[in-house]
Formats: C-alpha cells, structure tokens, sequence
C-alpha cells in the first residue's frame, strides 16, 4: 500500500470521527453536558488563548512529560542493553523489573508525595515510573535482536567491549530504539492527567481534573484534544528525527 493511500485512509478516519461527533452533538443526540458540540470546544480554545491560560498549560505539560521522560530514556538505555548482553546482570535485575512494572503508577502517588513533596520533582517522578520498566523491556529486546554474527565479527576484529556497545550493537539497534522511545513517551502522555492529579496549578491534566468537578466538558474535550494534537506533532517529529539519526534503515526500507 503506497503511502499516499495510508494518508488518505488516516484523513478519511478522522473526518468520519470529526462527522460523528457533529451529528451526536449538533443533532442532540448526546446531553451537550455529556457531549458539548465542536463549537464550543473550539470556543473554549480560543478563549484560553486569548487569556494565555493555553500556552501556560501547554508548556508544563509538555515540560514535566519531556523531563520525565528524559530520566527514562537515560537510565533505561544503559541497563536495557546491559540485560540483552550479561545473562548475569539479566538474573539479576529482570525479577525487579518485572515485578515493578506491574505496580499501578496511581497507587505510588501517594508515596510520591511523601518521599518527594509537592514540588515538580515529585511529577517528573510519576512520568518517570510510568515509562521506565516498559522502556528497559523494550530496549532489552530490541538490542537482543541484533546480529550475533555482527557482535562475533567486532570481537574477532579486536574491538573492546566498549566499542561493540558502541560501533556494533548500539547502531544496529538504534532505528528499533527510536521506534522504542517513540512508543513511550506517548506513554509519558498518558501519566500526565496522573502527574497532575495532586498538588499542581497549572497543566492540561489539572484543568481537565478541575474542569470534572464543574461539569465543564468542553473544557475536558479541550483538554483532550490539545494533548492529542501535541502526541501528534511529537510523534510525526519523532519519525523525522528517526530518518535523521538512522538513514540506513530509511534506505534498507524504501528498497522493500
């Protein structure tokens, strides 16, 4: 399928979604305290960036979800590649890891607060827990289908341990690595209503929680689809970085 005819398929599904609502909310349907119409939403929109509310929400959220994922990437990175390579270090800290990834991130809120207060630390932590043992899993599996024979060849060559990490394995792996990273901090997206449930003034997930209290659901359905819109833009730079930092892969796909 040619990628004109994916665009198209991708267009024709938002704009069936976008005609639903229209219809539900328009047609009376669905209560508008339930469903509010898309003028409204686009309304509140407006409203808020005209007061400046929006570009403030945006950038903390954006800012608190980029430093938690930040923190995930770089320790994941490392142990992740660490467990493929070291059956050792693998027995020893994939119990650890699977059991942790199991815990609900909305029940370490509370301890979160305790340990680390109130402050944005205690935010960056949330985002931070809620990608970090997925990612190690990841990247673990991703570099765990590497080449052997490429590894064998580097050793054989005389490279040091370091240099298979970086000439062979970490190259090998990257484009899966970004797809990886690219995966999870969607995830991060999807803490960040969790982030923001506790001790914060300000954010697209604490104007959702708060507009809950008041009924104010177009506000929510502005909420929502601001993040949405921002998942977008950052997964479509994602792709772009991905053909910058592994050109070869874009090479080796466009030849299938």
């Amino acid at each position: 399928m040619s990628k004109k005819t994916e665009k198209t398929l991708s267009l024709i599904c938002f704009v069936l979604l976008a005609a639903f609502w229209c219809l539900a909310s328009y047609g009376k349907w669905v209560s508008e305290i339930f469903l509010p119409t898309p003028t409204a939403v686009l309304q509140k929109i407006v409203s808020m960036a005209k007061d400046g509310s929006l570009w403030a929400n945006c950038w903390e959220s954006t800012a608190r979800v980029l430093v938690g994922w930040i923190w995930s990437v770089i320790i994941a990175l490392p142990v992740g590649m660490l467990m493929a390579n070291s059956r050792k270090f693998s027995a020893f800290i994939q119990p650890i890891i699977e059991f942790a990834r199991y815990l609900p991130v909305v029940a370490l809120v509370p301890l979160t607060l305790l340990y680390l207060g109130i402050d944005e630390t205690q935010k960056y932590t949330i985002i931070f827990l809620g990608t970090f043992f997925q990612l190690v899993l990841m990247v673990c599996d991703t570099v765990s289908g590497v080449d052997r024979n490429m590894i064998n060849a580097g050793r054989t060559l005389g490279a040091s341990r370091w240099q298979v990490y970086k000439e062979v394995i970490f190259p090998a792996a990257l484009p899966g690595l970004m797809d990886d990273f690219r995966l999870t901090i969607g995830w991060a997206w999807t803490y960040l209503v969790v982030a923001e449930m506790v001790a914060a003034s300000n954010g697209l997930g604490y104007m959702i929680l708060k507009s809950q209290r008041y009924l104010a659901t177009d506000t929510i359905f502005a909420g929502l689809i601001l993040i949405g819109l921002i998942g977008l833009l950052t997964d479509f730079l994602f792709r772009i970085l991905s053909r910058l930092v592994a050109p070869w892969q874009e090479r080796l796909t466009d030849k299938k």
